[in-house]
């Protein structure tokens, strides 16, 4: 079969598998790339490469933890608030010899890296949030519960045009939902804005005109409680922003990356278009 014949490499093929021991855990990561360090931080769901994080493994050394208590690691029965968990991300990355480092936080991991953030600002270079669920609605769906039929529905805006969610094993499910429950924030946390207020590292905020989990709506918060804020909305994406627009994810947050405070978009909305 000649290389025109070959179907395209799944999302993630070029990563690596390893583990880094830190606080107590066995913390699986994902990496792939050279470069400046990229921490990725995933939602709710589990750890899910995309094609976005393929592409900015391109320019950068990206690595996508795999928090505990989520996928195969033992249940997390020991962390009990965010600002537990931030601190055991920390560890995990200092465990890896790293200094400064921008992260990317993508739902749950928005609001996980939001804390991260606040309790150390001097290292990070630059925080990108993809749909972050820092702050919510009440109105909006809940992923907690949801069948894979369902998450499928919620976190694509075409979902006819992505293969189905794998049936999670059920231990590694009841284990995740365990630890979301306990760590569940209201829909407003005051200790995590009053904090956010203060925040001075660059910020990227993203969100999907079509997601219906964290809906555009809540997107100028952002802007105003984060002090240096730069805000971009993702035409015809849904909750998983860079798998239903890769390209056009990657693309912006490698800009954001090498220009930080002088990224063109600054603190005016954008629309990224086809």
């Amino acid at each position: 079969m000649d290389d025109l014949a070959k179907p395209p490499s799944p999302p993630g093929a070029a990563f690596a598998e390893r583990f880094v021991d830190a606080d107590g855990f066995r913390i699986r990561y994902l990496e792939a790339g050279r470069g400046e360090v990229l921490v990725c931080l995933h939602g709710a769901g589990g750890l899910r490469l995309s094609r976005a994080h393929d592409l900015l493994a391109q320019r950068n050394r990206v690595i996508a933890f795999e928090v505990p208590g989520f996928g195969y690691s033992a249940a997390n029965e020991r962390t009990n608030t965010m600002q537990e968990l931030a601190s055991t991300m920390l560890a995990a990355v200092a465990a890896l010899g790293i200094g400064r480092f921008s992260v990317m936080g993508h739902s749950f991991g928005g609001r996980l890296a939001l804390w991260m953030a606040t309790q150390s600002p001097e290292a990070l270079h630059a925080l990108v949030l993809t749909a972050p669920a820092a702050i919510r609605m009440s109105n909006t769906p809940s992923a907690l519960d949801a069948s894979p039929e369902e998450m499928h529905s919620l976190l694509f805006a075409h979902p006819e045009r992505h293969p189905p969610l794998p049936m999670p094993d059920p231990d590694v499910a009841a284990n995740r939902q365990t630890l979301l429950r306990r760590l569940r924030a209201p829909l407003r946390d005051e200790a995590l804005e009053a904090r956010m207020r203060e925040l001075s590292v660059p910020t990227l905020a993203l969100f999907g005109t079509a997601d219906r989990v964290i809906p555009p709506a809540v997107a100028h918060l952002y802007r105003q409680i984060l002090p240096n804020c730069h805000l971009v909305m993702v035409y015809d994406a849904a909750h998983a922003v860079d798998a239903d627009r890769p390209e056009a994810v990657a693309e912006v947050v490698d800009d954001f990356l090498r220009h930080r405070e002088q990224f063109l978009v600054k603190r005016t909305s954008d629309l990224l278009h086809p």
